[in-house]
């Protein structure tokens, strides 16, 4: 009998672990809905500056451009910072 006891308290113990997962998950995937909301919505910001910026800057679509692009020419580790700071 004691083996039964056992397991039906094993099994127990799998359940509530399972229970605990998914509430977990639930709360982790509620969060994560959260999160990308608020980085659409800062990336909604930065483009309504970015746009205001090029209305009121007095700079034409092609210096811009190529502005930005002069970017490109940074060496790797630079790039590899500057990813870094992107994402903090």
């Amino acid at each position: 009998m004691k083996m039964a006891r056992r397991t039906v308290s094993l099994d127990e113990k799998i359940k509530k672990a399972e229970a605990t997962v998914i509430a977990l998950k639930a709360k982790y995937d509620a969060a994560l809905d959260e999160l990308e909301k608020l980085v659409a919505k800062r990336k909604q910001l930065e483009d309504k500056n970015v746009l205001e910026a090029y209305h009121y800057g007095g700079k034409t679509a092609d210096e811009i451009i190529a502005f930005i692009m002069s970017g490109e020419d940074k060496p790797e580790e630079d790039k590899k910072t500057q990813k870094r700071r992107k994402r903090i």
